[in-house]
């Protein structure tokens, strides 16, 4: 497990990020206490937001910040890339290696130091496409 070497886990901290790591979904801070509470009944829903966001700037879980929508949390921190329904707000991994060389070609089109990048497609989940069928 990666943690920054200043991070105390505590019990807390170490029930909500082994729960989100075994999740998929990226689920808001919300679900996720609804999961925690099954190991930890009395924990608030503010005790597991604080918690993702020190987890978040630690950089042991990723926080997808997407305009206009709640904020949802990922257990996977190695860079991969993010598809999102219009619809729902689903948020699922896309299962492709990275675009090589893309962070080089920012910098050369920008003055930018690019030491990253977060790539997000968008679109219309499965079930939500069956939905707007039948209506």
């Amino acid at each position: 497990m990666q943690t920054s070497p200043k991070l105390r886990m505590t019990t807390q901290r170490q029930v909500i990020l082994e729960e989100l790591r075994k999740l998929k979904s990226h689920p808001t801070a919300g679900e996720l206490c609804q999961i925690v509470r099954q190991r930890l009944p009395r924990i608030s829903l503010g005790t597991v937001y604080r918690n993702l966001e020190i987890l978040s700037r630690s950089g042991v879980v990723l926080k997808l910040d997407v305009a206009g929508l709640e904020m949802r949390f990922d257990g996977t921190v190695d860079n991969h890339y993010h598809v999102r329904c219009l619809d729902c707000g689903r948020v699922a991994d896309v299962e492709m290696g990275l675009l090589e060389g893309l962070e080089q070609t920012i910098s050369q089109h920008s003055d930018f130091e690019v030491l990253g990048h977060r790539l997000e497609f968008v679109g219309h989940c499965p079930a939500c496409r069956q939905a707007q069928a039948h209506a």
